[in-house]
Protein backbone atom coordinates (compact mmCIF):
# COMPACT_ATOMS: atom_id res chain seq x y z
CA UNK A 1 0.00 0.00 0.00
CA UNK A 2 1.35 3.54 -0.85
CA UNK A 3 1.82 6.11 1.05
CA UNK A 4 -1.04 7.96 0.34
CA UNK A 5 -3.37 5.82 0.96
CA UNK A 6 -2.16 4.62 4.14
CA UNK A 7 -4.53 5.67 7.60
CA UNK A 8 -3.00 7.95 10.10
CA UNK A 9 -2.83 7.50 13.47
CA UNK A 10 -2.21 9.61 16.46
CA UNK A 11 -1.07 8.09 19.59
CA UNK A 12 -1.83 10.00 22.71
CA UNK A 13 -0.09 8.32 25.77
CA UNK A 14 2.08 9.33 28.92
CA UNK A 15 3.32 5.65 29.34
CA UNK A 16 6.52 5.36 27.20
CA UNK A 17 6.57 1.40 27.02
CA UNK A 18 2.26 1.18 26.05
CA UNK A 19 2.88 3.93 23.42
CA UNK A 20 5.98 1.94 22.39
CA UNK A 21 3.77 -1.39 22.41
CA UNK A 22 1.11 0.11 20.26
CA UNK A 23 3.51 1.34 18.00
CA UNK A 24 4.91 -2.08 17.08
CA UNK A 25 1.26 -3.58 16.82
CA UNK A 26 0.44 -1.14 14.18
CA UNK A 27 3.48 -1.36 12.31
CA UNK A 28 2.54 -4.92 12.16
CA UNK A 29 -0.77 -4.39 11.12
CA UNK A 30 0.44 -2.97 7.96
CA UNK A 31 -1.49 0.25 5.85
CA UNK A 32 -0.84 2.85 8.74
CA UNK A 33 1.16 5.89 9.36
CA UNK A 34 2.12 6.80 13.07
CA UNK A 35 1.65 10.36 12.86
CA UNK A 36 4.71 12.50 14.48
CA UNK A 37 4.62 15.10 16.90
CA UNK A 38 5.58 18.07 14.05
CA UNK A 39 2.56 16.65 11.94
CA UNK A 40 -0.16 18.72 11.74
CA UNK A 41 -2.51 16.93 9.20
CA UNK A 42 -5.91 15.41 10.74
CA UNK A 43 -5.58 12.11 11.65
CA UNK A 44 -7.65 9.53 10.61
CA UNK A 45 -7.48 7.42 13.95
CA UNK A 46 -6.71 8.28 17.65
CA UNK A 47 -5.43 6.41 19.99
CA UNK A 48 -5.60 7.15 23.25
CA UNK A 49 -4.77 6.45 26.81
CA UNK A 50 -7.64 7.30 29.26
CA UNK A 51 -6.16 8.83 32.55
CA UNK A 52 -7.00 11.01 35.18
CA UNK A 53 -10.09 12.28 34.80
CA UNK A 54 -11.91 10.36 32.37
CA UNK A 55 -15.25 12.37 32.43
CA UNK A 56 -12.83 15.79 31.19
CA UNK A 57 -11.08 13.70 29.03
CA UNK A 58 -14.51 12.00 27.00
CA UNK A 59 -15.72 15.47 26.63
CA UNK A 60 -12.22 16.49 25.04
CA UNK A 61 -12.94 13.19 22.47
CA UNK A 62 -16.20 14.09 21.98
CA UNK A 63 -15.51 17.82 20.66
CA UNK A 64 -12.38 15.61 18.10
CA UNK A 65 -15.33 13.88 16.77
CA UNK A 66 -17.89 15.98 16.48
CA UNK A 67 -15.93 19.42 15.18
CA UNK A 68 -14.23 15.98 12.98
CA UNK A 69 -11.15 16.44 14.03
CA UNK A 70 -10.62 12.90 13.72
CA UNK A 71 -12.61 10.17 11.64
CA UNK A 72 -12.51 7.40 14.87
CA UNK A 73 -11.47 7.10 18.61
CA UNK A 74 -9.99 3.65 19.90
CA UNK A 75 -9.35 4.14 23.75
CA UNK A 76 -7.42 1.93 26.39
CA UNK A 77 -7.35 1.75 30.23
CA UNK A 78 -7.29 0.26 33.34
CA UNK A 79 -10.37 -1.43 33.92
CA UNK A 80 -13.06 1.92 33.95
CA UNK A 81 -16.09 1.17 35.30
CA UNK A 82 -19.06 0.58 33.56
CA UNK A 83 -20.49 4.71 33.30
CA UNK A 84 -17.44 5.60 31.66
CA UNK A 85 -17.53 2.97 28.91
CA UNK A 86 -21.07 3.66 28.05
CA UNK A 87 -20.64 6.95 27.57
CA UNK A 88 -17.27 6.93 25.42
CA UNK A 89 -19.62 4.35 23.23
CA UNK A 90 -22.23 6.98 23.28
CA UNK A 91 -20.06 9.88 21.91
CA UNK A 92 -18.37 7.37 19.13
CA UNK A 93 -15.85 5.49 20.46
CA UNK A 94 -15.86 2.13 18.81
CA UNK A 95 -12.82 0.34 20.62
CA UNK A 96 -11.84 -0.08 23.93
CA UNK A 97 -8.49 -1.99 24.75
CA UNK A 98 -8.35 -3.02 28.80
CA UNK A 99 -4.61 -3.11 30.03
CA UNK A 100 -2.26 -4.89 29.91
CA UNK A 101 -3.18 -4.72 25.82
CA UNK A 102 -3.98 -8.00 24.22
CA UNK A 103 -2.03 -7.99 20.41
CA UNK A 104 -4.43 -9.80 18.36
CA UNK A 105 -7.42 -7.42 20.03
CA UNK A 106 -5.59 -4.29 18.96
CA UNK A 107 -4.91 -5.65 15.27
CA UNK A 108 -7.80 -7.04 14.48
CA UNK A 109 -9.54 -3.47 15.51
CA UNK A 110 -7.02 -1.88 12.99
CA UNK A 111 -8.12 -3.91 10.82
CA UNK A 112 -11.62 -3.59 10.78
CA UNK A 113 -11.12 -0.15 11.11
CA UNK A 114 -8.16 0.02 7.54
CA UNK A 115 -11.28 -1.75 5.78
CA UNK A 116 -14.41 1.08 6.88
CA UNK A 117 -11.81 3.62 5.92
CA UNK A 118 -11.21 2.12 2.32
CA UNK A 119 -14.63 1.77 1.64
CA UNK A 120 -15.62 5.49 3.17
CA UNK A 121 -12.92 6.55 0.93
CA UNK A 122 -14.20 4.68 -2.34
CA UNK A 123 -17.50 6.22 -1.59
CA UNK A 124 -16.76 9.77 -1.23
CA UNK A 125 -14.67 9.41 -4.67
CA UNK A 126 -17.32 8.03 -6.94
CA UNK A 127 -18.63 9.76 -9.25
CA UNK A 128 -22.38 10.63 -10.59
CA UNK A 129 -21.16 9.69 -14.34
CA UNK A 130 -23.14 10.65 -17.40
CA UNK A 131 -24.20 8.35 -20.25
CA UNK A 132 -24.35 8.88 -23.91
CA UNK A 133 -25.94 6.48 -26.31
CA UNK A 134 -24.33 7.31 -29.80
CA UNK A 135 -26.59 5.63 -32.35
CA UNK A 136 -26.60 5.26 -36.11
CA UNK A 137 -30.02 5.90 -38.54
CA UNK A 138 -27.85 3.23 -40.60
CA UNK A 139 -24.42 1.90 -41.30
CA UNK A 140 -21.85 4.18 -42.83
CA UNK A 141 -23.40 7.83 -41.42
CA UNK A 142 -19.96 7.70 -38.98
CA UNK A 143 -21.48 6.73 -35.79
CA UNK A 144 -17.93 5.54 -34.58
CA UNK A 145 -16.76 8.47 -35.21
CA UNK A 146 -19.11 10.22 -33.56
CA UNK A 147 -18.22 8.25 -30.68
CA UNK A 148 -14.89 8.47 -30.79
CA UNK A 149 -13.95 11.70 -31.04
CA UNK A 150 -16.43 12.97 -28.36
CA UNK A 151 -14.89 10.62 -25.77
CA UNK A 152 -11.87 12.46 -26.42
CA UNK A 153 -12.97 15.81 -26.52
CA UNK A 154 -13.76 15.26 -23.18
CA UNK A 155 -10.71 14.65 -22.11
CA UNK A 156 -9.19 16.97 -24.40
CA UNK A 157 -11.08 19.79 -22.78
CA UNK A 158 -10.53 19.18 -19.14
CA UNK A 159 -7.43 16.18 -18.34
CA UNK A 160 -8.66 16.24 -14.79
CA UNK A 161 -12.33 14.49 -16.45
CA UNK A 162 -12.64 10.96 -16.94
CA UNK A 163 -13.73 9.40 -19.58
CA UNK A 164 -15.07 5.61 -21.11
CA UNK A 165 -15.83 4.09 -24.38
CA UNK A 166 -17.64 1.54 -24.70
CA UNK A 167 -17.85 -0.59 -27.96
CA UNK A 168 -21.22 -2.38 -28.55
CA UNK A 169 -20.55 -3.59 -32.13
CA UNK A 170 -20.07 -7.28 -31.21
CA UNK A 171 -19.05 -8.22 -34.71
CA UNK A 172 -15.87 -6.57 -35.66
CA UNK A 173 -16.03 -3.35 -33.83
CA UNK A 174 -13.72 -0.56 -35.09
CA UNK A 175 -13.07 1.86 -32.07
CA UNK A 176 -9.21 -0.40 -31.68
CA UNK A 177 -8.70 1.03 -35.83
CA UNK A 178 -9.84 4.31 -34.50
CA UNK A 179 -7.46 4.53 -31.89
CA UNK A 180 -4.66 1.95 -32.88
CA UNK A 181 -4.85 0.18 -30.38
CA UNK A 182 -4.99 -3.89 -29.81
CA UNK A 183 -6.64 -4.29 -26.65
CA UNK A 184 -5.92 -7.33 -24.68
CA UNK A 185 -9.44 -7.59 -23.31
CA UNK A 186 -12.66 -7.49 -24.68
CA UNK A 187 -16.36 -7.57 -23.91
CA UNK A 188 -15.80 -11.17 -23.53
CA UNK A 189 -13.86 -10.98 -20.03
CA UNK A 190 -17.22 -8.63 -18.65
CA UNK A 191 -19.99 -11.48 -20.00
CA UNK A 192 -17.87 -14.68 -18.21
CA UNK A 193 -17.19 -12.99 -15.17
CA UNK A 194 -20.38 -10.91 -14.22
CA UNK A 195 -19.90 -12.14 -10.31
CA UNK A 196 -16.71 -10.76 -10.04
CA UNK A 197 -17.78 -7.53 -11.77
CA UNK A 198 -16.46 -5.10 -9.39
CA UNK A 199 -14.40 -1.26 -10.32
CA UNK A 200 -11.33 -3.18 -9.53
CA UNK A 201 -11.98 -5.75 -11.89
CA UNK A 202 -13.14 -3.31 -14.50
CA UNK A 203 -10.11 -1.18 -14.08
CA UNK A 204 -8.01 -4.05 -15.22
CA UNK A 205 -10.27 -5.30 -18.12
CA UNK A 206 -10.66 -1.65 -19.69
CA UNK A 207 -7.67 -0.35 -21.85
CA UNK A 208 -6.05 3.26 -21.66
CA UNK A 209 -5.72 5.13 -23.96
CA UNK A 210 -3.20 8.20 -24.83
CA UNK A 211 -5.60 10.66 -24.69
CA UNK A 212 -6.71 9.11 -21.17
CA UNK A 213 -10.16 7.24 -22.45
CA UNK A 214 -10.79 4.31 -20.95
CA UNK A 215 -12.03 1.95 -23.78
CA UNK A 216 -13.62 -1.62 -23.57
CA UNK A 217 -13.93 -3.19 -26.88
CA UNK A 218 -15.51 -5.36 -28.51
CA UNK A 219 -14.23 -9.15 -29.92
CA UNK A 220 -12.04 -9.48 -32.36
CA UNK A 221 -13.29 -12.25 -34.07
CA UNK A 222 -16.08 -14.58 -33.94
CA UNK A 223 -15.36 -17.41 -31.43
CA UNK A 224 -18.46 -18.32 -29.14
CA UNK A 225 -18.28 -14.71 -26.77
CA UNK A 226 -21.31 -14.53 -24.85
CA UNK A 227 -22.70 -10.92 -25.54
CA UNK A 228 -23.75 -8.76 -22.59
CA UNK A 229 -27.51 -8.78 -22.11
CA UNK A 230 -29.60 -6.16 -20.31
CA UNK A 231 -29.02 -7.06 -16.94
CA UNK A 232 -24.94 -7.09 -17.43
CA UNK A 233 -25.42 -3.67 -19.26
CA UNK A 234 -27.80 -2.47 -15.96
CA UNK A 235 -24.90 -3.74 -14.02
CA UNK A 236 -22.11 -2.41 -15.85
CA UNK A 237 -23.58 1.22 -16.49
CA UNK A 238 -24.27 1.57 -12.65
CA UNK A 239 -20.72 0.70 -11.54
CA UNK A 240 -19.16 2.77 -14.91
CA UNK A 241 -21.17 6.03 -13.60
CA UNK A 242 -19.67 5.57 -10.23
CA UNK A 243 -16.43 5.56 -12.01
CA UNK A 244 -16.17 7.77 -14.69
CA UNK A 245 -17.54 11.69 -15.67
CA UNK A 246 -18.70 10.12 -18.77
CA UNK A 247 -19.17 6.72 -20.74
CA UNK A 248 -19.52 6.77 -24.22
CA UNK A 249 -21.46 4.08 -26.37
CA UNK A 250 -20.83 3.58 -29.55
CA UNK A 251 -24.05 1.28 -30.15
CA UNK A 252 -23.80 1.05 -33.97
CA UNK A 253 -27.22 0.05 -35.44
CA UNK A 254 -28.72 -2.13 -32.79
CA UNK A 255 -31.82 -2.69 -31.52
CA UNK A 256 -31.65 -5.87 -29.93
CA UNK A 257 -32.67 -5.95 -25.76
CA UNK A 258 -29.38 -4.59 -24.70
CA UNK A 259 -29.20 -1.65 -27.00
CA UNK A 260 -32.91 -0.93 -25.71
CA UNK A 261 -31.51 -0.99 -22.22
CA UNK A 262 -28.82 1.66 -22.87
CA UNK A 263 -31.65 3.98 -24.33
CA UNK A 264 -33.42 3.07 -21.07
CA UNK A 265 -30.42 4.38 -19.10
CA UNK A 266 -28.81 6.84 -20.74
CA UNK A 267 -28.40 10.26 -19.83
CA UNK A 268 -28.52 11.58 -23.72
CA UNK A 269 -29.42 9.21 -26.78
CA UNK A 270 -27.14 10.69 -29.96
CA UNK A 271 -28.89 9.74 -33.02
CA UNK A 272 -26.42 10.00 -35.68
CA UNK A 273 -27.79 10.86 -39.36
CA UNK A 274 -26.88 12.73 -42.68
CA UNK A 275 -28.26 15.05 -44.86
CA UNK A 276 -29.32 12.60 -47.65
CA UNK A 277 -32.77 11.16 -48.15
CA UNK A 278 -32.06 7.37 -47.45
CA UNK A 279 -30.79 9.17 -43.73
CA UNK A 280 -33.29 11.26 -43.39
CA UNK A 281 -36.03 8.55 -43.79
CA UNK A 282 -34.62 5.91 -41.16
CA UNK A 283 -34.14 8.91 -39.10
CA UNK A 284 -37.59 9.72 -39.08
CA UNK A 285 -38.74 6.15 -39.10
CA UNK A 286 -36.12 5.65 -35.79
CA UNK A 287 -37.77 8.58 -34.10
CA UNK A 288 -41.54 7.53 -34.57
CA UNK A 289 -40.55 3.47 -32.85
CA UNK A 290 -38.53 5.31 -30.41
CA UNK A 291 -41.40 7.49 -29.34
CA UNK A 292 -43.59 5.18 -29.53
CA UNK A 293 -41.60 2.27 -27.27
CA UNK A 294 -41.20 5.06 -24.56
CA UNK A 295 -37.64 5.99 -25.30
CA UNK A 296 -38.41 9.18 -26.92
CA UNK A 297 -37.80 12.55 -25.07
CA UNK A 298 -36.45 16.06 -26.32
CA UNK A 299 -34.11 16.31 -23.41
CA UNK A 300 -32.64 12.84 -23.66
CA UNK A 301 -32.94 11.89 -27.91
CA UNK A 302 -30.56 14.35 -29.92
CA UNK A 303 -30.28 14.09 -33.44
CA UNK A 304 -26.42 15.18 -34.82
CA UNK A 305 -26.40 16.19 -37.90
CA UNK A 306 -23.47 14.31 -39.78
CA UNK A 307 -21.10 15.53 -43.00
CA UNK A 308 -23.47 18.87 -42.68
CA UNK A 309 -22.81 21.53 -45.90
CA UNK A 310 -24.28 24.63 -45.37
CA UNK A 311 -25.15 25.51 -48.88
CA UNK A 312 -25.89 21.54 -49.79
CA UNK A 313 -28.89 19.94 -51.56
CA UNK A 314 -30.82 19.60 -48.27
CA UNK A 315 -31.02 22.61 -46.08
CA UNK A 316 -30.68 22.87 -42.30
CA UNK A 317 -35.08 23.19 -42.50
CA UNK A 318 -35.41 20.32 -44.91
CA UNK A 319 -33.52 18.18 -42.44
CA UNK A 320 -35.89 19.11 -39.82
CA UNK A 321 -39.06 19.39 -41.48
CA UNK A 322 -38.48 15.92 -42.91
CA UNK A 323 -37.63 14.31 -39.47
CA UNK A 324 -40.00 16.49 -37.48
CA UNK A 325 -37.86 17.51 -34.97
CA UNK A 326 -34.71 20.06 -34.54
CA UNK A 327 -31.38 18.82 -35.08
CA UNK A 328 -29.09 19.16 -31.84
CA UNK A 329 -25.60 19.50 -33.43
CA UNK A 330 -24.52 19.72 -37.39
CA UNK A 331 -20.44 18.22 -38.04
CA UNK A 332 -19.31 19.83 -40.89
CA UNK A 333 -18.52 17.92 -43.58
CA UNK A 334 -14.47 17.34 -44.04
CA UNK A 335 -13.99 13.91 -45.59
CA UNK A 336 -10.10 14.52 -45.83
CA UNK A 337 -9.25 14.91 -42.10
CA UNK A 338 -11.51 12.73 -40.79
CA UNK A 339 -10.21 10.11 -43.29
CA UNK A 340 -6.82 10.86 -42.31
CA UNK A 341 -7.64 10.44 -38.83
CA UNK A 342 -9.05 7.09 -38.90
CA UNK A 343 -6.31 5.64 -41.46
CA UNK A 344 -3.49 6.62 -38.83
CA UNK A 345 -5.54 5.35 -35.66
CA UNK A 346 -5.84 8.80 -34.24
CA UNK A 347 -8.44 10.78 -33.17
CA UNK A 348 -8.99 13.93 -34.84
CA UNK A 349 -7.24 16.56 -32.51
CA UNK A 350 -3.66 14.15 -33.15
CA UNK A 351 -4.02 14.65 -36.79
CA UNK A 352 -5.60 18.26 -37.04
CA UNK A 353 -6.01 20.05 -33.83
CA UNK A 354 -6.71 23.63 -35.62
CA UNK A 355 -9.05 22.00 -37.79
CA UNK A 356 -13.17 23.32 -37.79
CA UNK A 357 -14.21 19.33 -37.27
CA UNK A 358 -12.01 19.48 -34.52
CA UNK A 359 -12.99 22.48 -32.91
CA UNK A 360 -16.27 21.33 -33.34
CA UNK A 361 -16.24 18.18 -31.33
CA UNK A 362 -14.79 20.13 -28.35
CA UNK A 363 -17.30 22.32 -28.50
CA UNK A 364 -20.12 19.47 -28.72
CA UNK A 365 -18.25 18.09 -25.15
CA UNK A 366 -18.73 21.59 -23.84
CA UNK A 367 -22.17 21.40 -24.45
CA UNK A 368 -22.64 18.36 -22.36
CA UNK A 369 -20.39 19.67 -19.40
CA UNK A 370 -22.14 23.36 -19.50
CA UNK A 371 -24.95 23.47 -16.41
CA UNK A 372 -28.16 23.64 -17.93
CA UNK A 373 -29.62 26.94 -16.71
CA UNK A 374 -26.24 28.85 -18.20
CA UNK A 375 -27.29 27.69 -21.26
CA UNK A 376 -29.32 30.42 -23.83
CA UNK A 377 -33.14 29.66 -25.11
CA UNK A 378 -33.60 27.11 -27.83
CA UNK A 379 -34.73 29.84 -30.31
CA UNK A 380 -30.98 31.02 -30.28
CA UNK A 381 -30.34 27.77 -32.04
CA UNK A 382 -27.17 27.37 -29.89
CA UNK A 383 -26.10 23.95 -31.58
CA UNK A 384 -25.74 24.72 -35.20
CA UNK A 385 -22.67 25.39 -36.91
Amino acid sequence: MSLETRCLVKLSSKNIGLAKKIAEIILLAGGFEIQKAADSRRPNLLIHDLIGQPGEELDTIQMLLETQRVDQVFLTGESPDADVLMKAMRIGVKEFFSQPINEKEVKNALQRFRETHRENSRLNTRKNGRVIGVFGCKGGVGTTTVAVNLATSFTRNDTEVTSALLDMNMVFGEIPLFLEMSPKFHWGEITKNTDRLDDIFLSNILEKHPSGVSVLSSPAHLNGHIEPTPAVMTKLLGLMRQMFDHIVIDVGQSTNDTALKVFEAADAILLVTTPSLPCLTNTSKLITSLKDMGYFNEQRLKVILNRYIKKGDISLEDVETGIGQEVFWTIPNDFRTTMSAINNGKPLFGIAPKATITKNFLELAGAFNEPEENKPPKKWRLFRR
